[in-house]
């Protein structure tokens, strides 16, 4: 799963890389000749196309580079190093590696045009093309980290929608919600304290988020020590995602139980509830944006799993969403009963999932 979400990454930056001076190399191109003429009295001729090629190469040879440090970084030393610290030591090594790799491509440049360019030690100091590379460079960068915050703020794939207004006029949508929570939480809190609660719930929802983009779940958010997890109907019944998360995530708790028993001197379970409906979908807020979900499928997917404890369950399901899904084909449906839910009139066929065992 990692080397995956390392793939993704590097794929990510090379594009935006390629990209971006693609850019840079096309409202260059006219105003390079004169920049060159520096170098050399001859009348330039510059190709477009071998012009291109390096601004394509060094797109791509940056942003495998870029991938590679920013994967790094996220993965091993975002949680331990301050973040001001992290923006400076990144700043330093992309720094370097751009001196690096332009003065590797311009002897690449220097055949294809046929000029002497100074490439020697120390070149980058009094270069004017190099510190305007540098500081395109650091614009785009910024650009670039501004959109993979709130991508992650926002979700994979919401910020574009909310960029584009998606969601500027309640859109109706229907979705699957998992509400999903500690259990024995208020026991758990007294017993490691408000500080070192809070780092194992941070521990917790990190192996959430390790198998949530495998079964394309995303995030609605975080109250507490509790999340709310939310599916379309397409991605979350396809492959039975939206029930196999639940059973991942318990797995991924149980193969880090050692881990968890050094730190806290306990392991966590969660037990959930998932319903499906039609629900409205919309922005909210003006100091602080974000999506808000409107509608009753909320309401009746959070007290679905307010009655796991009382079932000793760790997943129920509604009736509607176990008509629809193929979850009889892997996991083992036993009807709870006909159910009243706090605040609502009619009651609701309530299922408990549990593996089948081999």
């Amino acid at each position: 799963m990692r080397f995956k979400k390392f793939i993704i990454s590097v794929f990510q930056s090379v594009i935006f890389w390629m990209l971006a001076f693609l850019f840079f190399v096309f409202i260059k191109y006219y105003s390079i000749e004169d920049e060159l003429k520096v170098y050399t009295d001859d009348v330039l001729n510059l190709p477009v196309i071998e012009f291109f090629q390096f601004g394509l190469m060094l797109g791509v040879i940056i942003g495998i580079f870029y991938g590679i440090i920013e994967f790094f970084f996220d993965t091993y030393l975002s949680k331990k190093m301050a973040l001001g610290i992290n923006i400076m030591v990144k700043s330093f090594m992309y720094f370097i590696l751009m001196i690096i790799w332009l003065s590797i491509l311009s002897f690449f440049v220097e055949e294809q045009i046929d000029i002497d360019l100074p490439n020697e030690r120390g070149w980058w100091r009094d270069d004017p093309f190099f510190w305007t590379i540098i500081i395109y460079f650091s614009i785009t960068s910024i650009i670039f980290s501004l959109v993979k915050i709130a991508n992650d703020k926002f979700g994979p794939g919401v910020f574009f929608n909310m960029l584009l207004g998606k969601y500027r006029k309640p859109q109706e949508e229907e979705r699957i919600l998992m509400f999903i929570d500690l259990k024995d939480s208020t026991k758990i809190a007294e017993q490691l304290g408000h500080e070192t609660y809070s780092k194992f719930i941070q521990d917790c929802f990190s192996d959430l988020n390790s198998v949530l983009r495998k079964y394309d779940a995303d995030v609605y958010q975080y109250v507490g020590d509790e999340a709310v997890l939310s599916w379309t109907t397409k991605k979350g019944f396809r492959k039975n995602n939206s029930v196999n998360l639940f059973f991942a995530f318990k797995d991924k708790l149980k193969k880090r139980e050692e881990i968890y028993l050094q730190r806290y001197n306990l392991t966590p379970q969660f037990k959930a509830g998932l319903h499906c409906g039609k629900l409205m979908i919309t922005e909210v807020g003006t100091i602080k944006k974000e999506l808000a979900f409107h509608g009753d499928v909320i309401n009746t997917a959070a007290r679905i799993q307010g009655l796991c404890n009382k079932h000793s369950a760790e997943l129920l399901v509604s009736q509607e969403l176990l008509e629809r899904s193929l979850i009889t084909l892997k996991y083992k449906a036993e009807l709870i009963g006909d159910l009243e839910l706090r605040g609502k009139l009619n009651k609701l066929k309530i299922h408990r999932i549990d593996r089948i065992e081999v």
